[in-house]
């Protein structure tokens, strides 16, 4: 007796609620909202950053007797005096260097041309060169340098607007803070102190880290410059510094000027200016970069390589510039929270028992208190806690 056939499954049915399709819409327009507003968080991290590096010094003013506002008022000074002062370094230079390549272009040219023209695999690239037309290469340019130009304005009002939040956040510091601590739980506040005082140590560890590097760039290239009785070589040292602090595209900033200005110098110093700063840029890469930032915001050399790269991929230049943070500020915010990661076995008892002495203390110490002064107060416990476990590293 032949046996039964099996019922068919049935269709695979798929029913969208109400509730889900108003939630992929609210996924979808925040998702929306958030791209068209980047410019904004990107504004809005680099006053952060500002502020984080900018603090120390108005905290280490007033502990000196120095009035918070003075404080600001003269550090923001400073650092514009800073930027006025080598931007009146570099860009005459600059100029001045550039004029000067161009007046000596078409006896750079024929000079390449007559050694190219030496050999039959190169007789075609120099028979390009002796041709070269620069008026379609002028009008190529010329609109490309209208849309550089317009991106630098946007980069540059950004940059003023950062500055201004920055000064804004500083100035009414206890304001906003007890603000935030208003709207957070007040059992996480102690948490809360512990994790913005550690991003500012993160921040600060992150600027310390480009500053070391971007001044070792600038003193090696100055010193290579002068080796070689190049001229302006402060000027381009200075330019090759700040060009560092720009991953990728950073390494043709910083060599080309160089190499440029060598170029008046003869054939033999372009090539050793220029095989001497792609060594370094490649030591700097190699072994400066993953050991300078990996002490200073405790990620390892791997993890540094591959942020960078992740960053770098997903928002360009800004997105490599935050990576490092950005990545600093996860493993922190994975320790204060502590959470277990699944490959992990950490016994951190002494940890949570420390963490529920600080609540603790702190309900106690702000009972009935404004939210403005118990801010105050869990940050310097925070503090506290923050110098006894450098005391026990040490």
């Amino acid at each position: 007796m032949p046996a039964p056939h099996a019922a068919p499954p049935p269709p695979l049915r798929i029913e969208l609620t109400l509730k889900t399709m108003l939630l992929a819409i609210a996924v979808a327009a925040a998702t929306w909202v958030a791209l068209r507003l980047a410019p904004v968080f990107i504004v809005v991290v680099v006053a952060l950053f500002l502020v984080g590096t900018l603090n120390p010094i108005v905290e280490w003013l007033e502990q000196h007797k120095v009035k918070r506002g003075l404080g600001i008022g003269m550090v923001f000074a400073a650092m514009l005096l800073a930027a006025l002062g080598i931007l009146a370094l570099t860009i005459p230079t600059v100029v001045k260097q550039f004029a000067a390549l161009v007046a000596q272009e078409p006896a750079l040219r024929e000079r390449l041309v007559g050694r190219l023209s030496q050999y039959r695999a190169t007789q075609s690239l120099a028979d390009s060169l002796r041709d070269v037309d620069y008026s379609a290469l002028i009008k190529s340019v010329g609109g490309t340098a209208l849309e550089y130009s317009t991106r630098s304005a946007q980069v540059i009002a950004y940059l003023v607007s950062a500055i201004f939040l920055a000064l804004y956040i500083m100035i009414d510091r206890d304001r906003l803070r007890g603000g935030l601590y208003a709207i957070a739980p007040r059992k996480q506040h102690v948490r809360l102190s512990r994790v913005l005082l550690h991003l500012e140590i993160i921040v600060g560890g992150y600027i310390r880290g480009q500053l070391l590097t971007s001044g070792l760039m600038a003193v090696f290239t100055f010193i290579l410059l002068t080796i070689c009785g190049v001229k302006a070589a402060l000027a381009i040292a200075v330019i090759a510094g700040i060009a560092d602090v720009l991953p990728y595209i950073g390494v043709f900033l910083s060599v080309g000027p160089a190499v440029a200005a060598a170029a008046t110098r003869g054939t033999m110093v372009v090539i050793i200016v220029l095989v001497a700063m792609l060594a370094y840029e490649e030591f700097e890469s190699r072994f400066l970069v993953p050991r300078i930032y990996g002490n200073l915001l405790k990620l390892p050399s791997s993890v540094v390589l591959v942020a960078l790269l992740a960053g770098g991929t997903l928002m360009g230049i800004p997105g490599a510039l935050l990576a490092l943070p950005v990545a600093a500020a996860l493993r922190m915010l994975i320790e204060e929270l502590r959470i277990d990661l699944p490959g992990e076995d950490i016994d951190d008892t002494a940890a949570r028992s420390e963490d529920a002495r600080g609540v603790r203390e702190y309900d106690r110490r702000t009972a009935g208190v404004p939210a403005a002064e118990a801010a105050a107060i869990a940050v310097e416990i925070s503090e506290k806690r923050e110098a006894q476990a450098r005391t026990k590293k040490e």
